[in-house]
């Protein structure tokens, strides 16, 4: 039995004072109508409306009923509609998780950029470098680096790509020359990244003669996230490969030089997953329209950049100080 379906009849009937208008409303018949009421009646158990052949009247059990129905489709009626305008406007908070490098260079500007369009869109974002699951924790859209997807039956939208390259500080190449050649790195103290995504014991670089492979055996350092590799790379530690996001301001400031310019390594593709595509609410859709907007541009002046200043400071790269 469909009591929300008993119900609507029952108000009709009561508002209209008519089975035969209850019926025309509701596009049915009037002796459909009729026995919906009664059935109705049979499972409450209660008389619900008096009838003669000329007019039909609540009974006081009906008019407490009629004013309880009368909320509750009331209530039904605005949860249709806040439902079908979270499809339609953009609106309530938007979870979000991020490969913590992506987040800290893109994702924040991206969002402050977003709200200006969207006000009345809150951001929850999370920084964590592994790959979450979406529906477990409860977000809406995550974005990360990775060569390739797992198969989590997510939908799955290709953003960019980036990759790393090889930095050093400075202060470190004064006293320790620059690296001319791959094979130059086994000379070298190489800073090693533990990473959950992936294994970064070893660097395949891809340059003028294919691909080199370089494996890091021995470290006197070794870290868990971009960002506190940037850092000690920064500090003169040694020699590290940090991703594109990562490397970028750092060489415009001047604080990191890239090494073996020629050379790159580990190639990522940028991807944004979400649940479904079905009846896609209106703040994710949105956001991955904005996303696939703004992140291949600004993926792209960041590898400019990169290039731009490598050229500039290459040069002074490999000067040793006496």
């Amino acid at each position: 039995m469909d009591t929300l379906f008993l119900m609507r009849a029952f108000v009709c009937v009561a508002q209209t004072g008519s089975f035969t208008a209850a019926a025309i409303r509701m596009d049915l018949t009037t002796s459909y109508v009729s026995r919906a009421i009664s059935a109705l009646e049979d499972h409450l158990r209660t008389r619900l409306l008096h009838r003669t052949t000329r007019r039909i009247a609540l009974t006081e059990a009906g008019q407490r009923y009629l004013q309880r129905c009368e909320q509750i489709l009331g209530y039904i009626e605005e949860a249709e509609v806040e439902a079908s305008e979270a499809h339609a406007l953009p609106n309530g908070n938007l979870k979000i998780h991020s490969m913590t490098g992506i987040g800290h260079r893109y994702l924040i500007r991206a969002a402050a950029e977003y709200s200006t369009q969207y006000p009345e869109v809150h951001f929850d974002l999370t920084l964590a470098n592994r790959l979450v699951d979406i529906l477990e924790e409860g977000y809406d859209v995550s974005v990360v680096a990775a060569r390739e997807l797992p198969d989590s039956g997510y939908i799955s939208k290709h953003l960019g790509k980036v990759y790393s390259v090889l930095c050093a500080a400075p202060s470190y190449l004064q006293q320790q020359g620059a690296p001319q050649q791959p094979s130059d790195l086994l000379q070298h103290q190489c800073l090693r990244l533990v990473y959950s995504v992936m294994s970064l014991d070893k660097w395949t670089l891809e340059g003028p003669n294919g691909q080199e492979e370089i494996t890091i055996d021995h470290t006197h350092f070794q870290v868990n996230t971009v960002e506190a590799m940037g850092e000690a790379v920064k500090a003169g530690m040694g020699i590290g490969a940090l991703p594109i996001y990562s490397a970028v301001q750092g060489i415009q400031e001047g604080r990191l030089v890239r090494v073996l310019p020629e050379y790159t390594l580990y190639p990522l593709g940028v991807f944004a997953l979400y649940p479904s595509r079905q009846y896609l609410d209106a703040k994710i859709r949105t956001w991955l329209e904005f996303l696939r907007e703004y992140l291949p541009k600004h993926l792209a002046q960041d590898e400019q950049l990169l290039l731009e200043y490598s050229q500039s400071s290459a040069p002074n790269a490999a000067v040793k100080s006496d």
